[in-house]
């Protein structure tokens, strides 16, 4: 699907859907995209989580409600989903900064959250270099953790300090391995990936990877194939990570919607990583995504 179709087919099915119980996976089978995707490219493009965007529309519709309707506050917060009336005052008074009742006496201003309506603006000219390379399956192995797409990009950061300072501050500070751990971040290069995977329960499942060549898998420690496909590759230059962010910033906002010949496949990307120096100013790195065809 043309990514700007399925942005747009992603807020029509949303908005036809404000008074039911909807999930992440619901949309995205509504518009045939994988959950990390569409995710990451809907709050690239928009500024908005789909979560955070459903409930902003809510509270919104909740307030004209209100104030046009005698329907009881209950009803009403029934109506958008809400399973108890403290729940919804809570949520409606955080955003409205007023109670469901001083909007209703009109005491104070509701705030307006209209439904989005998605344009591409096409400026400057810079054509973003990219090539497409048919890849064998690739099979990784490393430590695993799951974020929130909200939070993913300060998260992460710190989920490779993490790592770093348990398992291999002292391998890369030159000590010879000495755990399974340690041996296994040698052995196969961890570090080298991270890789980020739709878990398809509404966040991502990330990995900090490098190739597995068989053997045991150390404790704590996932494995997880790529398939053979193809993949659209985006070299990166400049320091960690605030490079790789903007590049994939700009794969969602500028190559996606202006691509005629590639669109999204599979569940799973790769960031690839050269080197350790990654606040280097020409720090190489690079974003894998698979793409099929249209």
């Amino acid at each position: 699907m043309e990514w700007l179709s399925c942005i747009r087919k992603t807020i029509d099915f949303m908005e036809s859907h404000l008074h039911d119980e909807i999930s992440v996976q619901d949309v995205s089978d509504a518009v045939n995209v994988s959950q990390m995707f569409l995710q990451k490219g809907f709050s690239i493009m928009t500024g908005y989580g789909i979560g955070e965007y459903l409930r902003n529309r809510r509270l919104y519709e909740a307030a004209i409600d209100l104030i046009s309707t005698d329907d009881k506050i209950i009803d009403i917060a029934y109506s958008y989903m809400y399973e108890t009336p403290e729940s919804f005052t809570k949520a409606f008074s955080r955003f409205h900064r007023a109670s469901p009742s001083q909007i209703r006496s009109k005491e104070a201003p509701i705030k307006t959250f209209l439904p989005l309506r998605i344009n591409i603006s096409i400026s400057g000219g810079y054509i973003m270099d990219y090539r497409v390379l048919s890849k064998a399956g690739l099979k990784v192995i490393g430590f695993e953790k799951s974020f929130s797409m909200d939070t993913c990009n300060e998260e992460i950061p710190k989920f490779w300090d993490e790592m770093f300072e348990t398992y291999a501050k002292n391998v890369v500070m030159g000590g010879e391995p000495v755990t399974p751990h340690e041996k296994a971040i040698v052995d196969c290069n961890i570090g080298e990936y991270g890789i980020c995977i739709d878990d398809e329960q509404g966040s991502m499942r990330y990995l900090i990877a490098g190739d597995y060549h068989g053997g045991e898998i150390p404790e704590g420690m996932s494995l997880f194939e790529f398939p053979e496909g193809d993949w659209a590759i985006f070299d990166c230059y400049g320091p960690m990570p605030k490079a790789i962010q903007n590049i994939t910033d700009r794969i969602f906002n500028e190559w996606l919607p202006g691509n005629p010949d590639y669109e999204l496949a599979g569940n799973a990307s790769v960031e690839w990583y050269e080197g350790t120096n990654k606040l280097d100013p020409d720090y190489h790195s690079a974003v894998w995504i698979p793409v099929r065809k249209k």
